[in-house]
């Protein structure tokens, strides 16, 4: 296989994972990064120790001073830059993604695209922090609001976007004069390597201190020095509810911020007026991209009774259409699981629909072969179920893709559709008006997300990103998600020669 892309990114050494403030304080831990394509060795990232951790926050720190006196429209040059290196290296970059993480090279060109696109949307957000201008009650007096940074941010990502998520947090904390410190996920470290290099390479041609952007690398200890920190007051995390709910504790225990992007158990409902074509390609991408490791991967389809058997049968002829294999080659759909613990929980997963009385229309199964020799390769599965089985409310990160029958109207589709402990994303196929109302409305679909005929996957940078629930509660991305890495501040100015208190209180003396 052609690994010219790692030389690009200047990968093809050993890499210290510690990017700033690196010391004397020297690890003799590394982190293997094993592609689960063919199971070969990519490199080596050395664990932080805790000593170099309290080297990168007393770098960021002062590098935090300097970085909040430029005016937020000369950061958001910086930023551009940035997005101007990620185009140049987007093709290299991409295909790193894929060969770590698994996922097909579409999808990881489209990853990079997603950095490049934030980084235009963070260039003009740097003009735009605005705040409010009030009527005071007092004579003479003005009020208004302004937005300041608030230090460094914490950010902890997942391995199944390796790269997009950072820079969803980091280049909109940065133009808000953020500076950031990002432990990645374990499972691919080399992309967190290849992205602090190239924004290295920016910050030194523009004499910045390099430590505005840190990476720290290891297991969840290392993630715990982050959300224990006092220095920190936002740690942005994405992951699972279980690491959700020990991130969320340890910060809520120092009065912090977090900003929480967890599960999703993500539906599509399917009317009787749904166009089937669409219902097709939506529900296909959304239940086997990324080989269902996406939050928001399609998990169940809500299918009307009087179109169910149909549905069933278009999906599972599609199944058999889909090319399983080496994401590098552009002719496959689906790549490998990230690694062979994923496999394993899938096959239990398997096993507990048939024994909570699920029955399968399309079993997967661990692939075996030369071309599957990393032993991450499975095929995808579809299962009849009912939603109130216990796997069926669990989030299986796996291509696993439930079916649904429902019946009577609407109302019906939506209740089972919220019935989980997830809100990240929903969709809705029709083209019913009213029913595409209805499931927007205040009463409809519970999440964070609501797609009308398209998928629950492939969210754009421009709306906020996130669920409710057991999702977390966080937003990020566009919109006003800016706010987040902000402190608000509230201005009175007095320009009389009288000092009138507010309500009409009167304090003579």
């Amino acid at each position: 296989m052609n690994l010219d892309f790692l030389k690009e990114l200047h990968l093809e050494e050993n890499n210290n994972g510690t990017w700033t403030g690196v010391s004397s304080h020297s690890s003799a831990d590394y982190i293997s990064s094993f592609s689960p394509v063919d199971g070969k060795l990519i490199g080596k990232v050395s664990t932080t120790t805790e000593a170099q951790y309290q080297d990168v926050l007393k770098t960021a720190q002062s590098a935090f001073i300097e970085w909040r006196k430029m005016p937020a429209p000369k950061r958001g040059e910086i930023v551009r830059q940035y997005g101007d290196a990620l185009r140049k290296h987007k093709d290299a970059l991409g295909r790193l993604v894929s060969y770590e993480m698994g996922k097909s090279l579409q999808e990881g060109w489209g990853e990079v695209q997603e950095m490049i696109d934030i980084c235009d949307f963070a260039v003009g957000l740097s003009r735009q922090l605005y705040g409010l201008s009030m009527h005071s009650e007092r004579p003479e007096h003005r009020m208004y609001e302004q937005w300041h940074p608030i230090g460094i941010v914490g950010i902890i990502s997942a391995f199944n976007f390796p790269v997009a998520v950072w820079a969803w947090n980091s280049m909109i904390a940065m133009v808000c004069g953020n500076v950031c410190v990002w432990k990645a996920s374990e499972k691919t470290p080399m992309c967190s390597v290849a992205c602090q290099k190239i924004l290295n390479d920016v910050l030194k041609e523009n004499n910045l201190p390099e430590g505005i952007s840190s990476i720290i690398t290891g297991d969840a200890t290392v993630g715990k020095w982050l959300t224990n920190d006092k220095r920190i007051p936002l740690i942005s995390a994405t992951g699972s509810t279980r690491m959700g709910r020990a991130v969320g504790q340890d910060v809520a225990a120092r009065l912090g911020r977090s900003l929480l992007e967890l599960g999703g158990n993500n539906a599509i409902i399917i009317t009787p007026s749904a166009d089937l074509k669409v219902v097709l390609t939506g529900a296909v991408f959304g239940a086997v991209g990324t080989c269902g490791q996406r939050c928001t991967s399609t998990r169940r389809l809500i299918i009307h009774e009087s179109i169910y058997d149909t549905v069933k049968e278009n999906i599972a002829s599609a199944y058999t259409q889909l090319k399983i294999g080496n994401p590098l080659d552009t002719n496959n759909h689906i790549g490998p699981l990230i690694d062979t613990d994923s496999v394993n929980a899938y096959l239990k997963s398997i096993e507990a629909v048939k024994e909570q009385g699920g029955n399968f229309v399309v079993e997967g199964k661990q692939l075996s072969g030369d071309e599957y020799s990393s032993g991450c390769y499975v095929s995808p599965s579809i299962a009849e179920v009912t939603n109130d089985l216990a796997i069926v409310q669990h989030e299986t990160f796996a291509p696993l893709l439930y079916l649904i029958k429902y019946s009577g109207d609407l109302h019906n589709a939506i209740a089972i559709q919220n019935d989980v402990p997830q809100g990240l994303s929903s969709a809705i196929m029709t083209n019913n008006l009213k029913d595409a109302e209805l499931f927007l409305a205040a009463g409809g679909s519970d999440c964070g997300i609501a797609n009308v005929n398209i998928g629950t996957s492939g969210a754009e940078i421009g709306g906020a990103f996130g669920g409710e629930k057991e999702t977390g509660g966080g937003r990020e991305s566009g919109s006003d998600s800016w706010k987040a890495y902000m402190r608000r501040q509230t201005n009175t100015i007095n320009y009389s020669d009288d000092v009138p208190l507010a309500q009409g209180i009167e304090f003579n003396f």
